[in-house]
């Protein structure tokens, strides 16, 4: 039976990917802070697995992939936008924050999974980048500077993984209605948004790719979003 830890799988995307990999049939390790969400999602299916941990808290988190065992994939996925504003404007813990979660939080997930994975034999981990891993909203100075953070761990996790069969990839997501996307609607009610589901596909497609082939960046987007071109 194919495995995947899955971060930040409470809400949003995480939790819609979560949910199709259940559909699909694999053992799906739930991690996120919210226990009594994690559990509600377990009980509803026999082959997940609630593993409530903060990413940042690196016990909590060797405790959870202990617990889960051995797995084929990480849906490194856990992240937040942080405040809004420019530089001058935003608090350096609310930047600390930001950073801790978004980096190392990430940092910690993978390389556990990396870990397992080398001793298993190989595995897949993907991570959740961002169109701002790219081009940036206004205003987003602590989540743009994070997601191009993890392009370079993603590329780094690539080419040190090629000894040990590991594969890593990128997903680059154009809102997609989630929790977080649904607010930045509410100031932007123009902004064009896609339904979830297809981020969940698309990370279904790069999970079930045989280990000799790798999606190493792939973008899925609303279409009529002002990523391409001047907007």
């Amino acid at each position: 039976m194919k495995s995947i830890i899955i971060t930040g799988a409470s809400s949003g995307i995480g939790r819609a990917t979560a949910e199709l990999f259940l559909r699909e049939g694999w053992r799906v390790g739930l991690v996120a802070r919210r226990a009594d969400v994690l559990e509600e999602m377990a009980a509803a299916h026999e082959k997940a697995v609630a593993l409530p941990a903060d990413v940042t808290d690196a016990d909590a988190m060797q405790t959870a992939f202990d617990r889960f065992g051995d797995l084929n994939v990480l849906f490194n996925n856990a992240g937040m936008f942080g405040p809004s504003g420019p530089i001058d404007e935003i608090a350096l813990e609310d930047w600390a924050q930001v950073m801790a979660v978004n980096i190392q939080g990430m940092f910690i997930a993978a390389r556990l999974a990396f870990g397992r994975m080398r001793g298993l034999g190989g595995g897949r981990i993907i991570n959740n980048g961002s169109l701002s891993a790219h081009v940036p909203r206004p205003g987003s100075v602590c989540y743009t500077t994070t997601k191009h953070a993890i392009t370079g761990l993603t590329r780094t996790l690539s080419l040190d993984g090629r000894a040990h069969n590991i594969a890593c990839g990128q997903i680059d997501i154009g809102n997609a209605e989630s929790d977080m996307v649904a607010a930045l609607k509410e100031k932007q009610p123009e902004m064009q948004t896609m339904d979830v589901a297809h981020a969940a596909q698309s990370v279904l497609h790069m999970a079930q790719m045989p280990l000799e082939a790798n999606v190493q960046f792939l973008t899925v987007m609303a279409t009529k979003m002002p990523y391409i071109g001047r907007g």
